[in-house]
């Protein structure tokens, strides 16, 4: 085979530059603990990849908010660990406050420093789409992260997993479930995240859509705040309102503690669970099969990872070496994949 038709052939591996590091945005964690166990990075890889050599020094700022859950400090530990991997890449982070105000206090100090690029995931993409616009209208592209800022014009890149995909596929797993067990009309109940942001809603409307489809119906639904606190609490009064379960989707695996938490003080056992992230303590009690939690949808934090390549790519004026055109993609959405007891094992070393 000749050099060029290697080179066609090896272009053609569409996204085939970040697949491995795809690959390891599975395994999305949401735990009480602060520090991951395990980081989610892809290094240069030598000569294979035309993008692996060192190449013009560059500054990527990065915020995130406060790790008060563990899926934020997962996203901060994954970008710097991966940051680290390029000899070529100054890694400037500013600490975020825990609101929308805080962390655009804290981005007006970073852009002032002029960073070549900033990687962000905004405390809420509504309210800090006015700072990607003025940090794009001042040459500093901005790589968003997870929360969409609305006006495409405020970001170079948007890089996010598959919310609306993540209420599909936890909705695919229930109607999987409900057939087999031969439940005609199942009592379907759903806990939520924080219902403002708009990740929140997409999965939402894609679980409805998803059971509407396939003739089910949502009977009860609660917004917690992907707390295991939170989740306590809207479970407790869900369990109250609804006498019987036979499924429940759970958006996300922090708050899977506190509804696992109510579960077991009101003795209920009768309902499936699905859970949402794919935290390694989740797949831990999935592999176990010990609890109600049967599946989780993945949404990984290892995205963070990802979005510091790419930002390094566009810093230094590259293109993705597996495609065909010259330059980083505008948007990248990452597929949620479901976590079953036989699967399970095969993601446990991606947790955190």
């Amino acid at each position: 085979m000749s050099k060029d038709v290697r080179d066609l052939s090896r272009r053609r591996m569409l996204l085939g530059g970040v697949a491995v590091g795809s690959a390891a945005l599975l395994a999305a964690c949401t735990s009480n603990e602060q520090t991951p166990t395990n980081t989610q990075t892809k290094g240069p890889e030598g000569g294979a990849n035309p993008n692996s050599a060192a190449g013009k020094a560059i500054t990527i700022g990065f915020s995130a908010p406060a790790a008060d859950h563990g899926w934020i400090a997962a996203i901060t530990n994954n970008a710097k660990a991966q940051a680290a991997t390029f000899s070529d890449v100054t890694f400037k982070t500013v600490e975020a406050g825990a609101d929308a105000a805080a962390q655009r206090a804290a981005l007006s100090t970073l852009i002032s420093q002029k960073p070549d690029i900033i990687v962000l995931l905004p405390y809420d993409g509504k309210e800090l789409n006015a700072f990607g616009l003025d940090s794009m209208k001042a040459g500093i592209p901005v790589v968003n992260l997870d929360r969409a800022f609305p006006d495409a014009a405020a970001y170079r890149l948007q890089i996010k997993g598959d919310n609306y995909g993540m209420g599909v596929a936890a909705a695919n797993y229930i109607i999987a479930q409900m057939k087999a067990k031969g439940v005609a009309k199942p009592i379907i109940s759903e806990i939520a995240g924080l219902d403002f942001l708009e990740l929140t809603q997409e999965r939402s409307k894609g679980f409805k859509d998803t059971l509407t489809a396939a003739g089910f119906t949502i009977a009860n639904r609660r917004a917690a705040d992907f707390t295991a606190d939170g989740g306590q609490k809207e479970a407790a009064q869900q369990f109250q309102a609804l006498p019987k379960i036979d499924a429940m989707w759970n958006h996300d695996d922090d708050q899977g503690i506190g509804v696992l938490a109510a579960a077991s003080q009101a003795n209920r056992k009768e309902f499936l669970m699905v859970g949402g992230a794919g935290s390694l303590k989740a797949m831990q009690d999935i592999q176990a099969d010990n609890t109600v939690l049967k599946a989780t949808v993945t949404y990984s934090p290892s995205m963070a990872s990802s979005a510091i390549s790419l930002a390094r790519l566009i810093a230094q004026g590259k293109g993705m070496a597996d495609l065909v055109e010259l330059q980083v993609p505008k948007e990248i959405i990452l597929a949620s994949e479901t976590i079953t007891k036989e699967n399970a094992a095969n993601y446990l070393k991606l947790g955190f």
